[in-house]
C-alpha cells in the first residue's frame, strides 16, 4: 500500500464506517433505537460520551481526508 491514493481511500472508507457505527451508538443513547442499555451494567452517560467522541473523531478524519489535496510537496 505505497500508493497515497489507496491509503486515502482506505481512510475514507474506514472513517465512513466508523461514523455509521458511532451514529448507531448515539441513536441507542438518545433512545431512537429500541435497545435497553440499562441492562449492560454501564452508566448511560458513558455510552453517550463514547458515542459522541467516536463520532467527532471519525468525522474529523473523514473531513481531513476528503479535503486533503494530492499535490506533492
Amino acid at each position: 500500500m505505497d500508493n497515497p491514493q489507496t491509503n486515502r481511500t482506505v481512510f475514507i472508507l474506514a472513517s465512513g464506517v466508523d461514523m455509521i457505527l458511532s451514529g448507531i451508538v448515539l441513536l441507542i443513547y438518545f433512545g431512537l433505537l429500541p435497545v435497553d442499555i440499562s441492562s449492560w451494567g454501564i452508566p448511560r452517560w458513558v455510552i453517550g460520551l463514547i458515542g459522541g467522541v467516536w463520532f467527532a473523531i471519525s468525522t474529523a478524519v473523514l473531513i481531513y481526508f476528503l479535503t486533503k489535496t494530492d499535490t506533492p510537496e
